[in-house]
C-alpha cells in the first residue's frame, strides 16, 4: 500500500462515516437541532484534502454514506441495489467537496471565507434540486425538511421552498466551519453574524407573515386500516372503520393508497359498496385504487365516490422507482428477481388536477390529492395550490417498511407542503402514520404505525385565491444556487484555461484547481 493510500483511505472511510450524522437529524432519531452543525465533520474532512481530486472523491463519499443511511429501508425493495444506488447519487456530493476545498483550505482569507458562506449552501442546494428530478428517483431526505417541527423555521419555507431551508442549515454549518478554522477575530465575526442571521431568518419570516386567510372550515376523517393478511380484509377494514363514522359530521372521508384491488370502473358490486357508505355518513369518500384495469395495465388512483357513484378521479403520475417501476428495466430488470422491487411496471397518470369535493352543507371545497411518494415533490403541491386547491390530500401505504424510520419521515413531509403553500395538508394511511397539519405546517392529529381506526380532524382549507411566496415564485432558490454554482465553477476554471493557452506558461497540475485570487 502506498503512503499516499494509506493517508487518504482513512479520510474517505470518515468521510463516509460523516454523511450518516444528518440522517439522525429526520424522524426516527429526531434530533432536528444537529442540522445545524451535521456537516461541520464532513466538511472539515473535504476541505484538507490534498488535491482538488481527493476533496471531490471525499465529497462523493460523504453522499454515499448520506444515501445509504438514509435510505436502508429500502433494503427489501431492492436489495444490493442500494450499494450501487448510494455510489451514483453519492456522486452529486462532490461538487461540494471541492467547493470547500477550494476556499475554506490552508490559511482563510475575508474574500474566501465570504465566498464559501454563499458558495458551498448554493452548490449543496443544487445537488439536493439535481437528485430531486423525477429521472434520477425524486426527493427524499433533503436537509430542510429536518425542520419540519419548528413552524417558525418553516417561515423560509413559505418564501423559498424546502430549498431555503436547506441553504440555511448549510450557511450555518459553513460558518460553524469557519469559527473552528478562522485564526483572525474578524473571520469568526463575519461567520458568527451570518450563522445568526440564517437561524433568525426563518423566525423573522414566520412573524412578518400574516397567518394563510383561510374559507371556511371542514372536517375530514383520515381511515387506517392498519395491518391485513389480504386484499379483502384490507376493505372490509377500511369499510367498517367508515360506517362508525355514520351520524359525524364529517365532509370528507379518505382512505389510504391501495385500500382497494377493485377496478371501480368495471367492479360494480364493489362500487355499489362505496356508493352506500358515502351515503350513510353523508361525505363523499376518497379511496385509493390499486387495480388492473381494462388496458391490462395496473395503474394508482385516488378515486372521488359520492352516493351516485364515482365522481372524479386522479392517476399517480410520479411513480417510485423500483417500487411502482424498474428504470431501464431492459438493464436492471434482474434486481426484480432478487428482490421485491416492482414485477411490472405501473401505468402513470398524465396531469394533476383538483377533485370536487363538495362538503355536508354543499359548499365547493375544491382538494388537491396526491398519492403517496408524491408529497415528497413541492412542484406537485404548489401546482395544485396555484390551481386553487383549499385542502391538500395524500394517500399513503408504506406497509413494507413499518418497522424502519420510513412512516415518521415520510408522514413528516406534509408539514413541509403545508408551510410552502400555505394549505391544509392531511395525509391518510394504510399502515403507516396518517397526519393533520394546519396551513402552517403545525402538526394537529396524528395516527402512528401501531394504530388502526379513523382520525377525525377540524380543518380551516385555504382561500383558494390565497398565494405564499413560494406559490408565486417557485423554485427561485435552486435556480439562483445552479447560477452561483455555475459562476463559482467559471471562476475556478478561467484562470486554469488561460493558464494552458498562455505559450510557454507550465502546466498547471492535473489532479489540483488553480487557487483563486479571493
Amino acid at each position: 500500500m502506498s503512503l499516499r493510500t494509506a493517508l487518504t483511505r482513512p479520510a474517505r472511510y470518515g468521510a463516509l462515516a460523516a454523511g450518516a450524522l444528518p440522517v439522525l437529524t429526520f424522524p426516527g432519531a429526531g434530533l432536528a437541532v444537529l442540522a445545524w452543525a451535521a456537516l461541520v465533520p464532513g466538511l472539515l474532512l473535504m476541505r484538507a484534502a490534498g488535491t482538488a481530486r481527493e476533496a471531490a472523491v471525499r465529497g462523493w463519499w460523504f453522499g454515499a454514506g448520506f444515501i445509504l443511511t438514509g435510505m436502508y429501508w429500502l433494503i427489501p425493495s431492492i436489495g444490493p441495489a442500494l450499494p450501487l444506488l448510494a455510489a451514483v447519487f453519492g456522486v452529486l456530493q462532490a461538487p461540494v467537496g471541492l467547493a470547500a476545498w477550494w476556499l475554506l483550505r490552508g490559511e482563510l482569507t475575508l474574500r474566501r471565507s465570504a465566498a464559501a458562506l454563499v458558495v458551498v449552501p448554493a452548490v449543496w442546494v443544487s445537488a439536493e434540486f439535481a437528485r430531486s428530478w423525477h429521472a434520477l428517483g425524486g426527493p427524499w431526505a433533503l436537509l430542510g425538511a429536518s425542520q419540519w417541527e419548528h413552524p417558525a423555521v418553516l417561515g423560509l419555507a413559505s418564501v423559498g421552498g424546502v430549498w431555503l431551508v436547506s441553504g440555511a442549515l448549510v450557511a450555518v454549518n459553513t460558518a460553524l466551519t469557519i469559527v473552528v478554522l478562522a485564526r483572525e477575530l474578524r473571520l469568526r465575526l463575519l461567520a458568527g453574524a451570518t450563522a445568526l442571521a440564517a437561524v433568525l431568518a426563518g423566525p423573522l419570516a414566520f412573524a412578518a407573515q400574516a397567518a394563510p386567510a383561510s374559507h371556511g372550515s371542514a372536517s375530514v376523517a383520515l381511515v387506517q386500516a392498519g395491518q391485513t393478511p389480504d386484499e379483502r380484509a384490507r376493505l372490509e377494514a377500511n369499510v367498517r372503520i367508515t360506517r362508525s363514522l355514520a351520524g359525524d359530521p364529517v365532509d370528507l372521508v379518505v382512505w389510504g393508497e391501495s385500500s382497494t384491488t377493485a377496478d371501480l370502473d368495471r367492479d360494480t358490486a364493489t362500487l355499489d359498496r362505496l356508493a352506500a357508505l358515502s351515503r350513510s355518513t353523508g361525505a363523499q369518500l376518497l379511496v385509493g385504487e390499486d387495480a388492473r384495469k381494462a388496458d391490462g395495465r395496473i395503474s394508482k388512483d385516488a378515486v372521488l365516490v359520492d352516493p351516485s357513484g364515482i365522481v372524479a378521479r386522479y392517476r399517480k403520475i410520479r411513480l417510485v422507482p423500483f417500487g411502482e417501476y424498474i428504470p431501464l428495466r431492459s438493464l436492471l430488470g434482474w434486481v426484480a428477481g432478487v428482490s421485491a422491487a416492482a414485477g411490472e411496471n405501473r401505468a402513470p397518470g398524465g396531469s394533476v388536477h383538483l377533485l370536487p369535493v363538495v362538503g355536508r352543507d354543499g359548499r365547493p371545497l375544491p382538494v388537491g390529492t396526491l398519492i403517496c411518494f408524491e408529497s415528497a415533490f413541492p412542484d406537485m403541491s404548489r401546482t395544485v395550490a396555484r390551481q386553487g386547491a383549499g385542502l391538500i390530500v395524500y394517500q399513503s401505504a408504506t406497509s413494507t417498511f413499518q418497522s424502519t424510520w420510513a412512516p415518521a419521515q415520510h408522514a413528516s413531509l406534509g408539514a413541509i407542503r403545508a408551510a410552502e403553500t400555505g394549505r391544509p395538508v392531511v395525509q391518510a394511511a394504510l399502515t403507516g402514520e396518517s397526519v393533520a397539519y394546519d396551513a402552517q405546517g403545525r402538526r394537529l392529529a396524528r395516527l402512528t404505525t401501531g394504530e388502526a381506526g379513523a382520525l377525525t380532524v377540524r380543518l380551516a382549507p385555504a382561500d383558494p385565491a390565497a398565494r405564499t411566496w413560494y406559490v408565486r415564485w417557485g423554485d427561485w432558490v435552486p435556480l439562483s444556487a445552479l447560477a452561483v454554482t455555475a459562476a463559482a465553477g467559471a471562476t475556478a476554471l478561467v484562470p486554469r484555461l488561460r493558464g494552458r493557452r498562455r505559450p510557454g506558461a507550465p502546466a498547471a497540475p492535473p489532479s489540483d484547481l488553480p487557487s483563486a485570487r479571493v
